[in-house]
C-alpha cells in the first residue's frame, strides 16, 4: 500500500536493484523504458526512477503519460530496449501501487530474474558510475496502435455497423482502442474517460458488478458490444449487447475458436491450470496442441515468444496471442471481440451456445475462502493426499502443477490453490451443468472445512 510498503525508500531499492540487474546483463549502452499508469504520484515514482537508472550510465526511456502495460511492452521490443519499469497496480484498489519488470523480450520478468533483482536489492556493493545518462522520452502509443491496425479487421467492424461503448475505468487504456475505432468510422462511446488517480473510489477492475454505467451506456446507444479494461489495460471485461457479462473463461474460448477458424492458426493453445476446460475440448476438436500452464502470465507468455500457441489465455481476463506481444493485453481482447461479433453477425450470447453444441457445456466459477490458522495448517497437510473419489464422483486425474486440481470421470473439476500473501485458499470448480456446479461447489467448500 502507498505510504506503507510502497514508500520512496523502498521504490528506490527496487530500482537501484533494477538497475544494477540491467548493467549486469548489459555493461554499456543500456536503455530502459519508465511507464505508469494513471495512479496518484505515478509521474514522481517515473521521475525518481529516471534519476536512478541515469546515475548507472543507463539511459531512461520516460513516457509522460499513464501508458497500457501492452503498450510499454510492445515499445521494449520496437524500441529494443534493455527493459521496462512500470509503475503499476494493475486492477487493484487505488490505494495501492507496484513495480512491473519487463525483460528485453517484452515479457514479464520470470522467476529467475526476479530472484537474481532480489539478490541485487539486498547487495550492498555496486554504486553507480560517474557517468550519468540523460533521460529521453518516449511516446509507445503510435507505434502500438499501429501494431493493433495490423492485427485487427477494423474495415469488418465498420461494415458490419457494429457499434461499441468503451470503459478504460479512469485507466491508462484511455484514447487507446476508442480512438482507433472512432478513425475506422466506427460508432463508439466512452464512460470514464477522465483521469481519477482513485479510479471511482473502487479497484479499477473490468468486472460484472463495476460496469453497470458501461451497461448504461450501452442501452443509450444500441450498442452490440461492451468492452472494458483494467487500471493498466492488461486485463479486460466484455459485455454483450443484452447487458450479459461474459466472464473472462468464455471470452478465451471463443476467441479461441474464432482465430482458428478465421487465421487458420492451428499451432496450439495455452491456458492456466485454472482456467475452463472449455478451452480443452476445443482444442481437441480443432485438433491443436493443448498447453496447460502453472496460474502466472509470464508461462503463456514464454509460449507466445517460442510461437507454439495462435492465443493463451488466463481465467482472470489475461490473454495475448501469436505475434503479438507476450504479455496480457486487454485492449487487444475487447478489439478481437468487436472483430468476431462483426464477422460471424451474432452476439457472444449466440456464439458461446454453438460452442456448447459444438464441443459440450462448460460452467466455471471461482470462489475464495479465508482460513483460520488452525483450518489452512489442516488443509495444507489435506492438500499433499491424493483423494480417489471427490464429490461423489471418481477422481479420473490428479494435477499438481499449480496447487490441486481433481478432475472427475463426468469431466468436472476442482482446483486448490492457496495464496501465498494472505490467509486464503482460492477455489476453481466446473461442471457440464448449472445444477452440477452448484453441487461440486458445495462439495469443495466442504471438504475445506470438513
Amino acid at each position: 500500500m502507498t505510504a506503507e510498503e510502497f514508500t520512496f525508500a523502498n521504490v528506490r531499492r527496487a530500482v537501484n536493484g533494477i538497475a544494477r540487474y540491467v548493467k549486469s546483463q548489459r555493461p554499456q549502452g543500456a536503455r530502459v523504458i519508465v511507464g505508469r499508469d494513471p495512479r496518484f504520484l505515478g509521474e514522481t515514482f517515473c521521475s525518481l526512477a529516471s534519476d536512478i537508472l541515469g546515475s548507472y550510465g543507463i539511459t531512461p526511456l520516460v513516457i509522460a503519460d499513464a501508458a497500457p502495460t501492452p503498450a510499454i511492452s510492445y515499445a521494449v521490443i520496437h524500441e529494443k530496449a534493455d527493459g521496462a519499469i512500470n509503475f503499476t497496480a494493475s486492477h487493484n484498489p487505488p490505494e495501492y501501487n507496484g513495480i512491473k519488470f519487463s525483460t528485453p523480450d517484452g515479457a514479464p520478468a520470470l522467476p529467475e530474474v526476479t530472484q537474481q533483482i532480489e539478490k541485487e536489492i539486498a547487495a550492498t556493493e555496486g554504486t553507480p558510475g560517474t557517468v550519468k545518462a540523460a533521460a529521453q522520452s518516449l511516446d509507445p502509443k503510435p507505434t502500438y496502435l499501429g501494431r493493433l491496425r495490423k492485427i485487427i479487421d477494423f474495415a469488418a467492424i465498420q461494415k458490419a455497423g457494429v457499434r461499441v461503448v468503451f470503459d478504460p475505468l479512469w485507466g491508462a487504456a484511455r484514447g487507446y482502442p476508442d480512438s482507433l475505432l472512432r478513425d475506422a468510422g466506427i460508432e463508439v462511446a466512452t464512460v470514464h474517460d477522465y483521469r481519477d488517480v482513485l479510479f471511482g473510489g473502487h479497484a479499477p477492475e473490468p468486472d460484472d458488478h463495476l460496469l453497470e454505467p458501461m451497461r448504461e451506456k450501452m442501452r443509450d446507444t444500441k450498442a452490440h458490444i461492451g468492452i472494458a479494461t483494467d487500471g493498466d489495460a492488461d486485463r479486460f471485461g466484455i459485455v454483450d449487447e443484452d447487458g450479459t457479462f461474459l466472464q473472462p473463461n468464455y471470452v478465451i474460448a471463443l476467441l479461441f475458436d474464432y482465430l482458428v477458424e478465421s487465421r487458420g492458426w492451428k499451432n496450439g493453445v495455452g491456458k492456466s491450470v485454472a482456467t475452463t476446460n472449455l478451452i480443452n475440448a476445443l482444442a481437441k476438436h480443432h485438433q491443436v496442441e493443448l498447453h496447460e500452464t502453472p496460474v502466472g502470465f509470464k508461462y503463456i507468455g514464454e509460449l507466445i515468444k517460442q510461437d507454439k500457441i495462435a492465443i493463451g489465455g488466463e481465467e482472470s481476463a489475461g490473454l495475448s496471442i501469436r505475434y503479438h506481444v507476450p504479455e496480457k493485453d486487454g485492449i487487444l481482447a475487447g478489439l478481437l471481440c468487436c472483430e468476431m461479433v462483426a464477422r460471424r453477425k451474432q452476439s457472444l450470447g449466440r456464439l458461446l451456445q454453438e460452442l456448447f453444441v459444438k464441443v459440450g457445456s462448460f460452467y466455471p466459477v471461482r470462489e475464495n475462502f479465508r482460513l483460520t490458522p488452525q483450518v489452512k495448517e489442516k488443509f495444507t497437510e489435506k492438500l499433499r493426499l491424493d483423494p480417489h473419489s471427490f464429490a461423489g464422483h471418481k477422481v479420473s486425474e490428479t494435477v499438481r502443477k499449480d496447487g490441486l486440481k481433481l478432475v472427475l470421470d463426468d469431466g468436472s473439476w476442482v482446483c486448490y490453490r492457496l495464496s501465498g500473501t494472505e490467509p486464503v485458499v482460492r477455489v476453481y470448480s466446473e461442471a457440464p451443468s448449472e445444477q452440477g456446479l452448484q453441487e461440486l461447489s458445495a462439495a469443495a467448500k466442504q471438504w475445506i472445512f470438513e
